[in-house]
């Protein structure tokens, strides 16, 4: 079972560096796209970030949700999936977000994009809590 957690870490890990990267990556990859006129290097570093971490993010709550039943599901593993999902949503708009890019649409100001990267951070705090702590 350590094994489980050591690669449901590194998963999550992995996973985590999208997720707080790629919405600051998309404030760069508009400046980018208003210089150049079209997708730069930004651009494709950006969107291989975003694919290479959607299978971590799959294996990492895979992982993640079997952990949770062999412990018998205590009541902070409710918490903690749920706000993982909160996080799986996120990098769904996320995803949005990128794909719109790809066309040229960035309709979020640089504002708008570093708040919606913070909303992640407080996220994944709450989730380390939940697992630190355990409440319930």
């Amino acid at each position: 079972m350590d094994w489980a957690k050591i690669f449901h870490l590194l998963c999550v890990f992995g996973w985590m560096t999208s997720v707080f990267a790629v919405p600051r990556a998309l404030i760069y990859w508009r400046r980018e796209w208003e210089r150049l006129g079209e997708r730069g290097p930004l651009a494709d570093l950006t969107m291989r970030l975003y694919r290479f971490s959607g299978g971590l993010a799959v294996i990492g709550v895979v992982l993640g949700l079997w952990l949770a039943h062999l412990w018998g599901w205590p009541g902070w593993t409710h918490l903690k999936t749920a706000l993982v999902g909160l996080l799986a949503v996120h990098y769904g708009w996320t995803g949005r977000l990128v794909f719109l890019a790809r066309r040229g649409e960035f309709p979020h100001s640089d504002r708008w994009l570093r708040v919606f990267n913070e909303v992640s951070v407080l996220v994944f705090l709450a989730i380390l809590w939940a697992v630190v702590v355990k409440p319930f």
